[in-house]
């Protein structure tokens, strides 16, 4: 897994070799996201929310090209340790990992985002709901 462009561009991030329920985002599907995105969107100073955190890839790749408040929600314990851990190496500031179910998240939040990137794993049930 890599970061595509921006301030860390080019930096790997081996994810664990058991994830739960999660693939993460190929680069060559991120790197599609983002070249139609980059056209649409200025990343400079957005305010992100990723759903379905999983290996925090979408963030990282926000924080890289600017976004200054990511908020991500991961609920399996372990891939939000992976995800704090990589904010913490690549010095990522002005970011929340909450530890949540999405759904139980989406209840309560009223805050605006400039951007929201929810990448389902592929098992869950209720998709519809998103």
């Amino acid at each position: 897994m890599r970061i595509i462009s921006g301030k860390f561009g080019g930096r790997r991030i081996n994810p664990p070799a058991k994830m739960p329920h999660n693939r993460p985002t190929t680069d060559i599907a991120k790197e599609g996201l983002f070249n139609i995105l980059q056209h649409r969107i200025d990343f400079e100073g957005a305010k992100s929310l990723d759903l379905f955190g999983g290996t925090g890839c979408i963030s990282y790749e926000l924080a890289s090209r600017g976004a200054t408040d990511l908020t991500i929600i991961e609920k399996d314990v372990h891939m939000h340790a992976f995800i704090k851990e990589n904010i913490t190496k690549l010095g990522i500031e002005n970011c929340k990992v909450i530890k949540m179910d999405v759904f139980a998240f989406m209840q309560g939040c009223n805050d605006q985002y400039d951007f929201i990137f929810a990448g389902p794993p592929y098992a869950l049930g209720p998709i519809d709901d998103i």
